[in-house]
């Protein structure tokens, strides 16, 4: 058994659920939500009041008391991450030590590239189960208290993810700070979600969405009220009309009647029709005449993470894939020659695990730093691995945060010159465990490099043999090794210093 605790603007939410030993399949058990209004102060006055902070801790420790009723305890099955609410906040660290101490939860700060990648996790079985609504281009938006995301989608790929600033609590402050009529509310609100809906229409010209999948809560209880009866398993369509009428008598009311009403907490009721209101605007400005609504949230994408042992799954990794090859394509790298590195690196890696003992999660983080490692070449031929590392670090991909994109940036600066050492920019910040990683995986990066030094992908394979005094790679394709085994012996000397082996270079006729 498994659980995940969302720390989000308005509420703490944990799922607890059990994923099959073999088949990882997931079976959920059990959900609890508690409101409380992290966003409220982080988005008004810039940190977490002490009120809130214990107030949090008090349900942390209510959820800490459930894990152990469960016998869920070990670390690697308890996943605690926060959003904006918390990540915006002066006060984050202090925050998440206070947590620790009174309840031993140590909370994942997740960034907006990390929410993206489980928010595609969690929509996509509805792409594998339900095809025909994802077969033309799509848009998967969610807005949420602090902030709305979105992913544009031609099929199952990602072309586009953005995370807004435009949430229901920063609406319901603005509000707020005019003390407007209900006329006047809806009014201000509207000029906000406009402002970011032609940020977004600005940055996808060409965007020509047939569907649009709504997440959250907000549009899950208003399917629900429409509808009368909940949102299942599978995507629901809600007419916009129906859902603009809907959002048009909860605008009406104050949330005090809203939360007697319909038997809501206060949050809940404040953050409903601002964030209905942001979802239809956008499907009226997309000109989409429904929504597909579907009962899927962070968890659930959290959970289908930990089913994969953390790793990024084959889907994953063929978006950041894609996210990488644009990126290169927009600094003209040489394709093929990259390509053919990535792929000879991710050889490497897969033969070489009893060396490297690195996990899956490393060989996404290698082939995205074999694919991105010349393109310091666009800055200038001098210095090109230092202007690669800059690149990456100040490019957005698809669902790699901030601590792996360090790293990726890092490897890319490690295949040619100096070795890594404690005085170099962003190497000095790691831990041991992410130091060693980097070195191990800068050094395969500099082998698979030297070995299409002439750019024209002679060789297609390569093999690997474990002898006793050194490390024999051997192909195949090509009888005259001359040049690559030159290259090798000057390439070679950080994967000596790493793993404690000589890298030599062998036809496939004369290996041992």
């Amino acid at each position: 058994m498994v659980a995940v605790i969302d720390i989000g603007a308005s509420s703490l939410r944990m799922q607890i659920s059990e994923i099959a030993p073999i088949t990882r399949k997931i079976r959920n058990l059990e959900s609890y939500s508690q409101a409380v209004s992290i966003g409220k102060d982080s988005f008004t006055k810039g940190r977490i009041e002490k009120q809130t902070v214990e107030d949090c801790v008090r349900v942390m420790k209510i959820y800490r008391n459930k894990l152990n009723e469960y016998g869920i305890s070990d670390p690697q099955s308890i996943r605690v991450v926060a959003t904006s609410g918390v990540r915006e906040a002066s006060n984050q660290l202090a925050f998440i030590d206070r947590i620790f101490v009174a309840s031993g939860f140590e909370i994942e700060p997740f960034d907006e590239a990390e929410l993206h990648r489980v928010t595609y996790l969690g929509i996509l079985p509805f792409i594998e189960r339900q095809a025909k609504f994802f077969s033309d281009q799509s848009i998967v938006f969610e807005a949420g208290g602090g902030t709305s995301e979105l992913l544009f989608l031609d099929g199952r790929n990602v072309l586009f993810s953005r995370t807004y600033r435009l949430g229901s609590l920063r609406l319901r402050k603005t509000l707020e700070e005019y003390d407007a009529s209900i006329a006047k509310s809806r009014s201000l609100m509207e000029n906000q979600i406009l402002q970011t809906i032609d940020s977004f229409k600005s940055s996808t010209k060409d965007a020509t969405p047939k569907n649009f999948i709504a997440m959250g809560g907000d549009v899950r209880f208003a399917a629900k009220e429409i509808r009368q009866k909940p949102v299942g398993d599978d995507l629901v369509e809600l007419k916009v009309k129906a859902l603009e009428e809907f959002t048009d008598e909860i605008l009406k009311q104050t949330p005090d009647a809203l939360a007697t009403k319909y038997h809501m907490s206060l949050p809940d009721a404040k953050s409903l029709g601002p964030g209905l209101l942001t979802q239809l605007m956008f499907a009226q400005e997309l000109k989409v005449n429904k929504f597909l609504v579907a009962n899927v949230n962070l968890r659930d994408g959290l959970i289908e993470e930990m089913a994969h042992g953390k790793a990024w799954v084959d889907s994953i990794q063929d978006q950041i894939v894609r996210s990488a090859i644009r990126l290169g394509k927009r600094y003209k790298f040489n394709e093929p020659h990259a390509t053919q590195v990535a792929k000879l690196a991710c050889s490497l890696f897969d033969q070489l695990k009893d060396f490297h003992k690195l996990s899956q999660r490393f060989r996404a983080i290698l082939q995205v730093a074999s694919l991105l490692h010349e393109i310091g070449y666009y800055v200038s031929s001098k210095s090109r691995h230092k202007h690669s590392a800059y690149l990456i670090r100040h490019s957005e991909f698809f669902g790699i945060g901030t601590q792996d994109l360090e790293l990726i940036a890092l490897v890319a600066r490690y295949h040619r010159g100096a070795f890594p050492v404690p005085r170099h920019d962003g190497y000095s910040k790691l831990n041991r465990f992410q130091r060693v990683a980097v070195s191990k995986l800068a050094a395969i990066l500099r082998i698979a490099k030297g070995l299409d030094l002439p750019r024209n992908q002679r060789i297609k394979s390569i093999s690997c043999s474990d002898q006793p005094s050194h490390l024999e790679l051997s192909t195949p394709d090509i009888e005259d090794l001359s040049l690559e085994q030159m290259e090798l012996r000057n390439v070679s000397g950080l994967f000596e210093e790493i793993f404690g082996k000589e890298v030599v270079l062998e036809t496939a006729d004369n290996a041992k």
